[in-house]
């Protein structure tokens, strides 16, 4: 069920005060406190996607914490929809296969579009469920001081907010019983499939304040980020803030 409203502070927060099943999804049309992640502000004019579900885990689920690559791999197939050559979303003359190509996921979940942020992701624990929130540029994008940006828009893509949130709806759900049915591994495998490309430049800001750089080299067993450092060396990255070089 997809329930829409107006305006709201944050749909993650509203979810998570809510009393809803799995499967569940609100979507505003604007937010007033729309949060990314480590509490930033995240800009939510009219015009982009804003939604978030709610995911019951289970017992026999892998850990939670990896529902993270759930909803990247996600969101990267709904937005490469949009860049499909027989996509009804394109305006006449893009060309689809360059944008599909410049389509890919940086850890842990940020969907970069030739290099620029296209959206964000944010999940969080209340109680007994995790809340997943989407963040999609879909009309505008913000000016941010530390990293580019862009929007669907920006690439020729006219889609409206709820089209685009029935195609990831779809596929939250297809792979959510992925994870759930078959492990983490064909979904870490499916990320590493969509990410840019291994030996990609990485600069990594870590929770203490500290910077490591370094080459992109996969994901371990659990989804954590592997960092190549120049003396050959691998580092495990659990937390950070990533930015591509």
């Amino acid at each position: 069920m997809i329930q829409v409203v107006a305006e709201t502070g944050s749909t993650n927060a509203d979810l998570a005060a809510s009393s809803g099943g799995e499967g569940d999804w609100l979507r505003a049309e604007r937010q007033l406190a729309g949060r990314g992640r480590q509490g930033r502000a995240w800009a939510s004019p009219v015009g982009n996607l804003y939604a978030s579900t709610i995911v019951r885990p289970r017992v026999s689920d892998p850990a939670a914490p990896t529902l993270t690559l759930v909803a990247a791999v996600a969101l990267h197939d709904a937005v490469s929809v949009m860049f499909d050559p027989a996509s009804p979303f394109l305006r006449a003359g893009e060309q689809p296969e360059e944008r599909q190509g410049g389509l890919a996921i940086k850890w842990p979940n940020d969907l970069l579009l030739n290099g620029a942020k296209l959206s964000g992701i944010l999940l969080e624990r209340a109680g007994d469920v995790v809340i997943a929130g989407f963040g999609v540029n879909v009309a505008h994008h913000p000016d941010l001081p530390d990293r580019p940006t862009t929007s669907l828009a920006a690439h020729g893509v006219a889609v409206a907010p709820a089209t685009l949130l029935d195609i990831l709806a779809e596929s939250f759900a297809r792979w959510l019983a992925t994870w759930r049915g078959h492990g983490l591994e064909p979904v870490r495998a499916a990320w590493l499939d969509r990410a840019h490309p291994v030996g990609t430049a990485l600069c990594v800001h870590q929770p203490d304040g500290s910077r490591v750089d370094g080459l992109f080299d996969g994901l371990d067993d659990a989804g954590a980020l592997l960092l190549r450092l120049a003396g050959g060396e691998r580092q495990v990255i659990h937390a950070a803030d990533v930015f591509l070089l």
